[in-house]
């Protein structure tokens, strides 16, 4: 049997994405080097969405766009070091046009290490920004209201 990557999971409108920390992520001391948490929550984005049916890497090819991070604003909390396991909890925000807002916390049990907001826009392939799919704006309004 072929193995599958782990994609995490969604439990109340919020994708939970587990993750352990390697050497490679640490610094000098074996603490988190500060630009690991944005691998580690792009790549939870990047399932959230896979996990819930967009189909990004189809909308390229397709010519249809891709998303773009424009801004995000981080708050470190905690470090977190070798060998820590961690989960990435990533919840829809606002939508709207081409932009959505998605908040991310990086937790060691019930510890907050890093919350994140980050704000992605598609856009087409000349570079300007295009509006989301109804089908995936209907997705992310649907796991913004599950409980």
């Amino acid at each position: 049997m072929p193995e599958t990557p782990y994609s995490g999971r969604f439990a109340a409108g919020e994708h939970l994405f587990a993750i352990r920390v390697y050497f490679e992520d640490t610094d000098a001391g074996g603490v988190v080097y500060h630009a690991s948490y944005l691998r580690f929550m792009e790549r939870a984005r990047s399932d959230m969405m896979r996990l819930a049916g967009v189909d990004q890497r189809g909308a390229m090819e397709r010519g249809d766009g891709n998303y773009v991070v424009y801004a995000m604003a981080l708050r470190f909390r905690a470090p977190a070091r070798l060998d820590d396991a961690l989960v990435v909890r990533s919840r829809v925000g606002n939508m709207k046009g081409a932009q959505c807002v998605v908040h991310q916390r990086v937790m060691r049990g019930s510890e907050t290490v890093i919350e994140a907001e980050v704000s992605v826009a598609l856009i087409g392939p000349d570079g300007r920004p295009k509006r989301q799919p109804r089908a995936w704006i209907e997705t992310f309004e649907r796991l913004k209201t599950e409980d």
